[in-house]
């Protein structure tokens, strides 16, 4: 999924902080295509789009900093991202990855306190940032803006549970499995985990190492139960995935 098409000269627009008059009416159609902003007035969306300033980040990035302040509201318009945190060790343990109408940074922009976690760019994207002023003003003058973040942090807060919980399997092999059951999402041709992060990157989400899951993956083909393809994985036999995370 992508929210916006660019072009050489506007992607260098865009590493700038700044956008064209013609990329601006760009952004006011696709602003739309983020679930929070959707149901925003004709004003409210004039607003955001004289306010919102898009970056371009490379891959392996850093979009945010852990400890910086909660200075805006930011939303993913194409790539992927991952939010991460580092140990005292210093190894890094991804948490959750971020598609294109995402947002994030609301806790510390909300609470007014500093990132409790850092968001990686895991593929060159394109991010755009709002302005605390505005966008504390949509969370409180804005009945849908509020009606969404609502049920984000209940979906947030559902989510952790379960990623907590897939923590907890102390067999490698099943915890991997969980987290497949966990990513997978129901489309038209079928139940796909879309954008599938490397192997690195899982094993950092859930504890493991990159041959681990790399093998786990591979069984997985090999017996059919799933298929790989382009950045996603296709599950063609869900019920035995699900019968492996149960342990059978």
């Amino acid at each position: 999924m992508t929210l916006r098409k660019l072009d050489a000269n506007a992607l260098n627009n865009e590493a700038s902080g700044t956008a064209a008059p013609e990329e601006q009416r760009h952004i006011q159609i696709h602003l739309r295509k983020i679930p929070l902003l959707a149901e925003l007035s004709e004003d409210e969306i004039t607003l955001v789009k004289s306010e919102v300033r898009i970056r371009h980040y490379a891959r392996r990035e850093v979009v945010l900093h852990k400890g910086g302040s909660g200075d805006g509201l930011l939303f993913l318009l194409s790539g992927q991202l991952q939010v991460i945190d580092v140990t005292e060790d210093g190894r890094a343990v991804g948490l959750r990855m971020l598609e294109p109408g995402d947002f994030f940074g609301e806790i510390a922009l909300i609470n007014n306190s500093t990132r409790s976690a850092s968001v990686l760019a895991m593929s060159p994207v394109l991010v755009a940032f709002l302005p605390a002023p505005t966008a504390m003003h949509l969370f409180s003058h804005s009945p849908s803006v509020a009606k969404q973040m609502l049920k984000y942090l209940a979906q947030k807060i559902q989510r952790d549970s379960e990623f907590r919980a897939l923590l907890s399997i102390s067999n490698t092999a099943r915890r991997i499995y969980a987290y497949l059951a966990l990513m997978q999402t129901t489309q038209p041709d079928g139940i796909v985990v879309e954008n599938l992060p490397t192997h690195q990157d899982i094993a950092n989400m859930i504890n493991t190492s990159r041959e681990t899951v790399t093998r786990a993956l591979l069984m997985l083909v090999q017996q059919g139960i799933v298929q790989k393809e382009a950045h996603r994985l296709f599950i063609k036999d869900p019920d035995a995935l699900k019968k492996l995370v149960q342990g059978g």
